[in-house]
């Protein structure tokens, strides 16, 4: 009987092996594309931004109704945010508040690029951050046109109205319509000098941030949800764009956020050309559906690749690195969860994988939750510039819920992990990772020390996490 059962373990432990090893993972394809640019330094010392965004109230409105023509945020309101932000989340990091879509976008001065969101002045809520010692982040895409196609591209004889779209360049839906945006088309002349414009008209108000969003449907005009939404200019067309925007964006010291991009050939274009870039899809009403549940297990070969934040940092992990592209999980919303362990795994994942950590919670909605975004402890990995890996970066497989990574001065960082319903038990010896002999544990959340050790092991509870700081 003791020889049937342990032949039969056996057989199991191969069959779940043999499972974990043909795990599929469907990456976006691989296109050739001529020799690209070279924009030197781009990432290097790039930390991933701590900061608030106004998305929650923007995508609460448009959930009860209200149009986008209507929505507004008042100036009242931006100075509650910001005092807010100032008071209770810049001691910890948070230096900046961050514009998103939802509201109008306009184009009010002799520039035609964005000067108001809704009735608010970009350059009066820029000076209002800086009165707080805050920064301003724009929601803009140097591709999108505002202003009136009259008018005239500093620098040349060229126009707006000169770079759209006129039928005499190759795309990919000939018979499609652009939705919602007007998009510069980067092959025309005078582009170069728009975009470089762009991100000139932003360093003059003091923005050093700009998320870009909607890149798919410029690559090739074509959403996995919405099917063709528009042209396509093609995977040439997008790479210029770009390089373009990286070189501009180096000039002026400006950090750019790449949002909904395909990420073909393993993000060739857009791990070389952005400082950050979007691995999951939007965070909607956020909670554990968007942190884990949402689609788990799954991936696309077109945006989003994955549906919740930890495929996608599972996913993408082998493109992240110091001095390479920062990860983005979007945003989060800690009021959405059900439990302090999914708060503390929302915000440690984000932190494990050197990912940004958006606050989108309003000072109204967030209850109790503010202490998970200000455990300092925690936060020191990003002032490190710290990003981990997953011990296994296939979906679906029990190690790429053991995320590890060591700190400038040797330190190590190890995350356990608990994506199931019900509480667990994780181990890992410390060798597994790369570390030989025992080193001392402090939990990073119980904020204490746990003596010396050369395996990890913790009962995690449904949808929690351990995070622990390994020193000799």
């Amino acid at each position: 009987m003791k020889r049937i059962i342990f032949l039969l373990t056996g057989l199991m432990a191969i069959l779940l092996n043999a499972c974990t090893n043909d795990i599929e993972m469907r990456y976006p394809p691989k296109y050739e594309l001529p020799e690209l640019p070279v924009v030197e330094g781009i990432h290097e010392g790039q930390n991933a931004p701590l900061y608030w965004s106004i998305y929650e109230y923007a995508y609460e409105q448009e959930r009860a109704g209200v149009s986008g023509n209507d929505m507004d945020f008042t100036e009242a309101q931006w100075d509650e945010v910001i005092d807010w932000v100032a008071t209770r989340l810049k001691p910890y990091g948070y230096d900046m508040v961050c514009t998103d879509g939802f509201i109008p976008m306009l184009a009010k001065d002799a520039s035609g690029y964005m000067t108001h969101y809704g009735s608010m002045s970009l350059a009066d809520l820029s000076a209002k951050c800086k009165a707080r010692g805050l920064r301003l982040g724009v929601y803009d895409n140097p591709l999108w046109i505002h202003g009136s196609l009259d008018t005239k591209i500093e620098g040349t004889d060229r126009t707006f109205g000169q770079l759209v779209y006129d039928g005499s360049t190759q795309v990919q839906n000939p018979t499609a319509q652009d939705q919602w945006f007007t998009w510069v088309v980067s092959e025309k002349e005078g582009a170069r000098e728009y975009i470089d414009g762009f991100f000139r008209h932003y360093k003059e108000l003091g923005v050093d941030f700009i998320r870009m969003d909607f890149l798919s449907w410029y690559e090739d005009g074509r959403d996995r949800a919405m099917g063709t939404v528009g042209r396509g200019y093609g995977r040439e067309a997008y790479a210029r764009a770009l390089a373009y925007i990286a070189q501009s964006a180096k000039k002026y010291g400006i950090f750019t956020s790449l949002v909904m991009p395909h990420l073909n050939n393993d993000a060739e274009v857009e791990a070389r050309y952005g400082n950050m870039v979007r691995i999951v899809a939007d965070t909607g009403n956020g909670g554990w559906q968007h942190t884990s549940a949402q689609e788990k297990g799954r991936s696309y070969t077109t945006w989003p690749n994955c549906m919740n934040q930890f495929d996608g940092f599972i996913y993408w992990s082998h493109i992240a690195g110091r001095d390479k592209v920062i990860l983005d999980g979007d945003f989060l919303r800690l009021n959405r969860y059900t439990s302090d362990a999914e708060r503390q795994t929302a915000v440690s994942l984000q932190l494990m994988a050197g990912g940004p950590v958006a606050v989108a919670d309003l000072p109204s909605t967030i209850g109790d939750a503010l202490p998970f975004y200000t455990n300092d402890e925690l936060l020191q990995l990003r002032r490190d510039g710290f990003v981990g890996q997953p011990l296994s970066d296939k979906l679906g497989d029990g190690n790429s819920e053991i995320w590890h990574g060591s700190l400038t001065n040797g330190n190590h960082v190890v995350g356990l992990f608990n994506r199931s319903d019900q509480s667990q038990t994780v181990s890992v010896a410390l060798s597994q990772l790369g570390i030989s002999g025992e080193a001392k544990v402090r939990d990073l959340w119980r904020h204490a020390d746990e003596g010396a050790a050369s395996t990890l092991s913790a009962t995690i509870p449904a949808h929690g996490c351990k995070i622990v700081l390994l020193s000799k």
